[in-house]
């Protein structure tokens, strides 16, 4: 009856046009009401605790690094110096797109933010060299996924906060799952497109590409700063995002030059109305999560997983696969949101790793990216590129399928998350 009482309430004030961080909201008073425990102030202090935490002030800042980046042709010179070492290849620029998406994933932590920065700079030029729009939309709206999944990460600093997970292990465990779903691009890249007619790059000397690449290096030094600064102790994830943010205002402003001062107004408000409503989103989610607990929700859903619980493969296949159905209608922060308070009480009673749990989930949020009638992911490259969602839809499946496959994979061989980040957190 409890779980009941929270789904419908949610579901139905969603199904009113409400706004998700309202719904939330509306799902916790229910529970109140039905548990007799209904008390404004509880409501407030929730809310205001949810947001009042240390490591959620990566998120704003996280955001602003990403703008400050594509502002500052931080992002338009990675996508350049990928295209001098392999835009001569056949079908070179959907490899130049895959690169440069795991890169520009290392800087920002935004699916939305690196596919928006890919599609400007690529489709034009992947329209003029005569590729098929709808396979090469969907091929950069896949690999804008990787961003929530190698660090640094907004998806892993919100299920780190919700589910009590360490975030730098979350950031380091994600790098080999992150890199093998760019691997399992390049791989479907290759197969699908490999006999398509389309016009080469020419290839350049080396002493050009060492220039293109030299004029990246700032670009780069910031993925090496974030990742090698919290993997030596450094720097916490949230004062790595404050360095990144200061490290990219710098070089767009004194080094590259195309940051004007006049320019930080507006770039700074569209990271703080972006970081306003996922703020406003964790914080509302936390009142549902105390209300969960309070609720005795979490126990409920381990009694009706107790058949999975002795096979953690199988346990972990029903939840990713959950996960997946839920994806399809939600949007990537709502069901982070939504379901980490709920699966991770039963992630610890089943004894599965919770990093390993986390990188799985948000890999899967991820992917809900890229699923209709939803998929935020896909109405960017539409937007962007001026293509048609159905023509998008049927670029993008083989592409996703290569992914879903990289998450079996996961399933199956946990070591390949595990022992890494045995290594990178010695």
């Amino acid at each position: 009856m409890t779980i009941a009482i929270f789904v419908f309430s949610l579901l139905g004030a969603m199904a009113l046009g409400m706004p998700l961080a309202f719904s939330l909201l509306v799902s916790g008073v229910a529970l109140m009401l039905h548990l007799d425990m209904f008390d404004t102030q509880i409501v407030s202090q929730n809310l205001i605790n949810g947001a009042d935490n240390f490591p959620l002030m990566a998120v704003p800042f996280f955001m602003l690094a990403g703008e400050l980046m594509n502002a500052g042709g931080m992002s338009r010179r990675i996508v350049n110096s990928a295209m001098v070492w392999v835009g001569h290849f056949r079908g070179g620029l959907g490899y130049v797109a895959v690169f440069a998406a795991i890169i520009m994933a290392s800087l920002s932590g935004s699916a939305v933010a690196d596919t928006a920065a890919l599609a400007a700079v690529l489709l034009p030029m992947m329209r003029k060299a005569g590729y098929r729009m709808d396979r090469s939309a969907g091929l950069i709206a896949a690999g804008g996924i990787i961003a929530p999944v190698i660090p640094p990460s907004i998806g892993f600093i919100l299920f780190g906060v919700i589910g009590g997970v360490s975030i730098s292990k979350l950031f380091m465990a994600g790098i080999v799952p992150g890199l093998m779903m760019g691997l399992a691009l390049i791989v479907t890249w290759w197969i699908v497109a490999r006999n398509d007619k389309v016009e080469v790059a020419p290839k350049v000397s080396m002493a050009e590409r060492l220039k293109v690449t030299a004029n990246a290096f700032w670009s780069y030094l910031l993925a090496i700063t974030i990742i090698g600064g919290m993997k030596m102790g450094i720097f916490t994830p949230t004062e790595a995002a404050v360095v990144a943010v200061v490290y990219s205002l710098f070089v767009g402003l004194f080094i590259y030059r195309e940051i004007k001062f006049k320019d930080l107004y507006g770039i700074t408000l569209s990271a703080a109305k972006t970081s306003s409503i996922v703020m406003f989103l964790v914080a509302a989610a936390l009142v549902s999560a105390w209300l969960i607990t309070v609720a005795n929700i979490p126990a409920q859903i381990v009694t009706l997983m107790q058949p999975f619980m002795d096979n953690k493969m199988l346990l972990m296949a029903m939840l990713m696969l959950l996960v997946m159905i839920v994806g399809t209608a939600l949007d990537f922060a709502p069901t982070v949101l939504i379901l980490t308070p709920v699966l991770m009480p039963l992630v610890r009673e089943a004894g599965i790793d919770p990093v390993y749990f986390g990188v799985l989930f948000i890999i899967n949020n991820a992917i809900g990216l890229l699923t209709p009638p939803v998929g935020t992911v896909l109405n960017v490259v539409c937007g962007v590129g001026k293509i048609p969602m159905h023509d998008v839809i049927k670029g993008v499946w083989p592409f996703l399928l290569s992914q879903v496959v990289v998450m079996g994979l996961l399933i199956i061989f946990p070591q390949i998350v595990l022992a890494p980040l045995r290594w990178l957190t010695t």
